[in-house]
């Protein structure tokens, strides 16, 4: 049952996350118990999971609706990402000797963000992206910083993915948009990196509630 139910909890999320299912979209226990072939009382337990996470609203006898992505939290996620990522680059400043490997993994990133660009990949790219943010966060070694970081993940994995899917022409300017965020980094300039990282974020947010 452990086993059903974290398979169905898992493959609920990752339709959530990617976009498959959008936000308002009501979900029946019976028909994902169908799709994924278990019972109706794993996928209860799954949606319960997911509620706590605020990423279904259950809905009694009928199954769950998931949760759309609010401006608030648009506007509270961009801004704890200014702030956590901003912090993150000014003390990578303080070790330089991190700076180099971490451009470099940039650099190999932002190659598979054009990549899923050139593809149309909404969801490779989204994947890319959390991958790119993530790392500069992780690099910089604050344990408090990671762990908060990481609480954001879901919210803008959905994010990217809205992003991407409203407007697929922009992720060419994206791409660009984190190359300057990594030649930033390389030439060891807060100031620059956060000008950046404050339009990057101000455009995707314009995006996301359009």
């Amino acid at each position: 049952m452990q086993k059903s139910s974290q398979r169905a909890y898992q493959a609920t999320k990752d339709q959530i996350l990617s976009g498959e299912v959008r936000g308002g979209q009501l979900l029946s226990e019976v028909e994902v118990a169908t799709q994924l072939g278990v019972s109706r009382t794993p996928v209860h337990e799954a949606f319960l999971r997911l509620a706590a996470e605020d990423l279904l609203d259950l809905v009694p006898r009928r199954g769950a609706v998931v949760v759309p992505v609010s401006p608030h939290d648009t506007t509270d996620v961009l801004e704890m990402r200014l702030a956590l990522e901003t912090a993150a680059v000014r003390r990578l400043c303080r070790s330089p000797e991190s700076i180099e490997p971490l451009f470099a993994e940039l650099s190999e990133l932002v190659d598979e963000q054009r990549r899923g660009a050139a593809a149309g990949d909404a969801r490779q790219f989204a994947a890319a992206d959390d991958a790119f943010h993530r790392r500069i966060v992780e690099v910089a070694g604050n344990s408090i910083a990671q762990r908060f970081y990481g609480s954001l993940s879901d919210r803008q994995r959905r994010m990217m993915t809205d992003a991407a899917r409203a407007d697929p022409a922009r992720l060419a300017l994206l791409v660009d948009e984190h190359g300057r965020l990594a030649e930033a980094i390389g030439q060891r300039d807060v100031n620059a990196f956060e000008t950046a990282l404050l339009a990057h974020l101000e455009a995707t947010y314009r995006v996301v509630l359009e």
